[in-house]
């Protein structure tokens, strides 16, 4: 439970605690963040750590401090956020088969169902799609594996995934994070962010209800 809470805090009061982490370690950070960034892409059972918000604030952070350089976070980040779908899809690819057909506690069969759904819809789109959606960014490598995608056709919408959702909000965040009315509400613009992020899923969520409904 502790655990949690100190993850819930980190996630509402990142500014924060990129702020120490940097003040701390000084340019051990870069490792830091990308250690964070590819575990979180690349293990499946490590689906709840703070990607998006994560990215945004080290960009406003960069811009706020100047003591980390934007060009350098993108291109680091983005070698682990491909990096990490590469790895997740490979552990999808050997093990994928036996977690759809046995529980496991430390993985949401759920949340792989419903990423399966996803791919049958949407197709290998789903890799660059997901990077945008919480839970389904850890998921959705897993899955391509787990369903035997072409290597080299995962491997170029992973690469273009990890470039969109890497650039798009370092970038929001080193030139918008900084703004007052932003920095000064930096809390409530975290929740807009998880918010704006897990809307699909929520929207996806109603839709599934209603159906059996109508």
């Amino acid at each position: 439970m502790d655990i949690i809470l100190q993850l819930f805090d980190f996630i509402l009061h990142i500014d924060e605690h990129l702020a120490v982490f940097l003040a701390d370690y000084g340019l051990w950070i870069y490792g830091i963040l990308f250690l964070i960034i590819f575990v979180e892409t690349g293990l499946v059972v490590m689906p709840f750590l703070p990607g998006d918000s994560l990215l945004f604030a080290v960009g406003a952070l960069a811009a706020f401090t100047g003591e980390l350089n934007p060009a350098l976070l993108i291109a680091l980040l983005f070698v682990a956020a491909v990096l990490g779908d590469t790895l997740n899809y490979h552990i999808g690819k050997y093990i994928g088969p036996k977690v759809f057909e046995k529980n496991y506690r430390f993985i949401n069969k759920d949340y792989l169902f419903k990423t399966q759904a996803f791919f049958e819809k949407h197709g290998g789109k789903t890799v660059i799609f997901a990077r945008f959606l919480p839970f389904a960014r850890t998921f959705a490598p897993f899955v391509a594996g787990a369903g035997s995608m072409n290597y080299k056709r995962f491997i170029s919408y992973n690469v273009i995934g990890g470039f969109l959702w890497i650039t798009s909000f370092v970038l929001l965040g080193y030139f918008f994070g900084n703004q007052p009315v932003i920095k000064d509400n930096f809390t409530y613009v975290i929740f807009g962010i998880i918010g704006f992020s897990v809307l699909p899923i929520v929207i996806s969520f109603i839709k599934q209800k209603i159906k059996p409904m109508a």
